[in-house]
């Protein structure tokens, strides 16, 4: 076995010192002429005494290898010397154009750009995710791969010469394929908000709840003295006014209307609401007690209803907590108010967007908003299909995927301030933005079927005003495509 192993040895040593293989061969010149090598590239056989330059030095090969990413000359001098400069390129490329993503795997994002403008000079091109480079091609396109399932990726782009590398690209983001589909729920979805109050709408039992509902949001989890904390429990005037309703008979409907296909989360906040989430052991705090109550009803999943504030670094540091306690079946879902949703430097917009992997839906509350502006930078006012679909549009172009929007109306009269509008009005609203038909002065610039469906405040004012929105909207989700 010695003897073998010993005989591969020194065969592999002779064919290095020999310069056996495909690699480059050291260049030849006049005496005193200046020598441009080949640029070092990975992946390439160099034989013993190949010359190359990299970053403006000259290198000659040690010792014959195959190169690797990260075995870079200035990295592994066992492999390589350096010699000197070869006066090649002095400046370094022009930035590349156009980063795309072109493909998504469940463990890979491939992108594609445009080359370098400075396309006679370029050696290459590096792609980075942060300040860690991902890959290094000769090429204008790349796979990075080994990447997790439902993760969100932003990378850059440099190319590079002998003399240094370009400024970065603009940034381009991929999320690889298996993401979550938020509890098997359907492409397309109604959510309605049960109230656990008394109020002038209609009082419910759970078990009224038309099937017409595919989530069917409990209005509302409340805070305790703890900070993030929240607590849940049957409302005592709610009971009494329909007549009697123990915590058991609602745990027994939960189940039931989950048995029968609907969906049933706990939602946070309201417009009373006080649970502020702001710090580490706060979000901690949140995760334990919503996962608590979820275990106790058997909620799904919960809705983030804030309306007096939101810090998105420490509400999705506890969305996160939540979702590895209770599963990739959790449904995440957001309330926000039109305001929250104008620009990605807000807080929703910030969490939205830092949780994009495992949030289900956005239902952004399309009432109570007066004017606002669109993607195209135009003012609506609330009540109209434009105003609806504009606004929509802002986060269907800053990063939201189109299943995760959805429009959130009113039910009807008495459910809202302002922002009423009839049911015929929000479905022309989704059919503008599935299908660019039935829209008002904007039309968005590409359809989006995949648009996520729609949401009511609330299922009691729905039952207050005929059923007229599940009645309309739910049959006009069915028929998108």
């Amino acid at each position: 076995m010695r003897k073998r192993l010993l005989s591969a040895v020194l065969l592999a040593l002779g064919l290095c010192l020999a310069g056996v293989g495909a690699g480059p061969a050291p260049a030849s010149a006049a005496p005193g002429a200046v020598l441009a090598y080949a640029a070092w590239a990975p992946n390439t056989w160099y034989a013993a005494g190949s010359r190359v330059t990299y970053n403006g030095t000259d290198y000659e090969c040690i010792q014959g290898h195959t190169s690797l990413t990260g075995w870079e000359p200035p990295i592994v001098p066992a492999l390589w010397k350096p010699i000197g400069s070869s006066g090649g390129d002095t400046t370094a490329p022009g930035v590349p154009g156009n980063p795309r993503v072109t493909g998504t795997t469940s463990s890979s994002v491939s992108l594609a750009w445009n080359a370098s403008t400075d396309n006679v000079g370029v050696t290459g091109y590096r792609v980075y995710e942060g300040t860690a480079q991902r890959a290094q091609v000769t090429g204008a396109t790349a796979t990075i791969g080994s990447l997790g399932v439902c993760t969100t990726h932003t990378y850059t782009v440099r190319a590079y010469n002998s003399a240094g590398e370009s400024a970065a690209s603009a940034a381009v983001t991929g999320t690889t394929t298996g993401c979550s589909s938020g509890g098997a729920l359907p492409r397309h979805i109604l959510t309605g908000y049960w109230h656990n109050f008394v109020n002038p709408a209609v009082e419910l039992k759970l078990s009224q709840v038309p099937r017409d509902y595919d989530v069917v949001a409990i209005a509302f989890g409340e805070a305790t003295t703890t900070p993030g904390q929240v607590t849940f429990a049957l409302d005592s005037g709610l009971s009494a006014a329909v007549g009697g309703y123990t915590e058991a008979q609602f745990k027994a409907d939960v189940q039931a209307l989950r048995q029968r296909g609907q969906k049933v989360v706990l939602s946070v906040g309201g417009e009373a609401g006080r649970v502020q989430v702001a710090s580490p052991g706060a979000a901690t705090a949140f995760a334990n007690s919503v996962y608590s109550i979820m275990q106790s009803y058997g909620f799904d999943g919960v809705d983030i209803d804030l309306e007096n504030g939101l810090n998105a670094t420490y509400m999705a540091q506890a969305l996160r907590e939540l979702r590895a306690k209770a599963g990739s079946g959790l449904i995440i879902m957001m309330a926000p108010q039109t305001i929250d949703m104008q620009s990605t430097g807000m807080e929703y917009f910030k969490l939205a967007l830092s949780i994009k992997d495992i949030l289900t839906v956005v239902n952004m509350q399309y009432y109570n908003s007066g004017t606002m502006l669109g993607c195209d930078q135009k003012v609506y006012g609330q009540g109209t299909v434009d105003f609806m679909t504009a606004l929509a549009c802002v986060q269907l172009q800053n990063g939201l995927r189109p299943d995760q929007v959805a429009l959130g109306l009113p039910a009807g009269p008495g459910a809202a301030g302002g922002g009423v509008v009839s049911p015929g009005t929000v479905t022309n609203a989704l059919n503008c933005l599935a299908r660019r038909t039935g829209c008002g002065s904007f039309v968005p610039a590409q359809a989006y079927p995949d648009i996520r469906g729609a949401m009511t405040w609330s299922i009691n004012w729905d039952a207050a005003n005929n059923w007229n929105f599940s009645r309309t909207v739910k049959p006009f989700l069915a028929t998108l495509p």
